[in-house]
């Protein structure tokens, strides 16, 4: 079992930042792929962004680029999501994931494991 545990969520005016930190602790497998994503109230989850195992693709929701910059330590076993210039339209709960293998997806359910999530409230 691997366990993901966020934080760094919070409140934040409009055009501020926030950094979000996933640790991953447990049986870690040695090829994974992390990702981010978010759900507000009434809303499917959706992809934010994501890292592969090796480091090389970092793709991103059309609605973040440019704003957000995933990376990772795996010294730490921690992914990080830097977020500037936020907006209203990002307040969500902020959740990580954890795919096994080297096949790399942005599709939820594709995930194996999944951290509880850090609300990230941005007002205007």
């Amino acid at each position: 079992q691997v366990q993901l545990v966020e934080s760094g969520g919070g409140l934040v005016q409009a055009g501020g930042s926030l950094r979000l930190s996933c640790a991953a602790s447990g049986r870690i497998p040695s090829q994974y792929h992390m990702g981010w994503f978010r759900q507000a109230p009434g809303k499917e989850r959706d992809f934010v962004a994501a890292i592969t195992w090796s480091g090389r693709m970092t793709p991103y929701a059309d609605s973040v680029k440019g704003r957000f910059t995933i990376s990772r330590d795996d010294a730490k076993n921690t992914v990080y999501l830097q977020m500037n210039s936020l907006k209203p339209e990002d307040t969500a709960v902020y959740h990580c994931a954890l795919k096994v293998g080297i096949l790399f997806s942005n599709v939820a359910d594709r995930f194996d494991y999944w951290g509880q999530g850090t609300q990230v409230t941005v007002s205007s």
